[in-house]
């Protein structure tokens, strides 16, 4: 249960897909001038890697790996089909982005006219490609991990977008110097909301070792130092 709250908030905050590895940008930056149009993008981004990571982590566990195969037999355990990770991997996105386009067009008319061509873009997303490949590098162990990865990376996609949505909103009434406005106002705040995310890096990591302080000496001055308050302590001594 640990590993998985672990992972949870690490995908969310620490190693978030648009303020830690800048993945998603295009989408982040185009779409995000309404709350109501990120909001509908960054559900959909949410459903799309949660499907999609936990799947292609089986075609990359039963499948891609060196040795994947040997459930089919002894003389399958030789065959190497990772070369063929980027082509699985994005033709399972393409399959799922093309079923959400579906559902929003159907349930969702207007949603799908103010997401437009960024929709079915989804399927060359960076950031969804890059969560299928960062399961991988990253060797996540159980399926569990791999929809809790897939899930928390799309939160994590969906907070920002909506983040700088909510504040391209308000913005609109302040006075932005000419220069800045549009999109060099956005990608200030950008920058400054990744170094406040930034903040977050230690929030999982653990506090320092347990134990005596050391008092052995670590510099040339530091052992200077102690040798002459020994000769102080011994005079001292003497003296008594």
């Amino acid at each position: 249960m640990i590993e998985h709250i672990e992972l949870f908030f690490k995908s969310i905050f620490i190693d978030n897909m648009v303020f830690a590895v800048f993945l998603g940008m295009c989408s982040y930056l185009a779409v995000s001038k309404k709350v109501a149009t990120a909001v509908g993008l960054g559900a959909a981004v949410i459903f799309v890697l949660a499907i999609t990571v936990p799947l292609n982590w089986l075609l990359d566990q039963y499948l891609l790996q060196p040795g994947a195969l040997k459930w089919l037999g002894a003389e399958f355990a030789d065959y190497d089909l990772s070369f063929l990770s980027f082509i699985m991997f994005i033709a399972t996105i393409a399959t799922m982005v093309q079923l959400v386009e579906i559902v929003v067009e159907k349930f969702s008319p207007s949603l799908y006219n103010s997401l437009g061509i960024f929709l079915p873009l989804i399927a060359v997303n960076c950031a969804i490609l890059g969560g299928s490949l960062f399961m991988q590098s990253r060797e996540i162990e159980t399926f569990g991990l791999a929809v809790n990865y897939g899930v928390s990376s799309g939160i994590g996609w969906f907070l920002a977008i909506l983040a700088i949505a909510a504040i391209r909103e308000k913005i609109r009434y302040s006075n932005v110097p000419a220069p800045l406005r549009g999109l060099g106002i956005t990608f200030i705040i950008t920058g400054l909301m990744g170094i406040g995310f930034l903040s977050f890096g230690g929030m999982l990591t653990g506090g320092d070792e347990e134990g005596e302080p050391s008092t052995e000496p670590t510099t040339e001055v530091e052992q200077v130092k102690t040798e002459d308050a020994k000769k102080l302590a011994e005079n001292t001594k003497i003296v008594k």
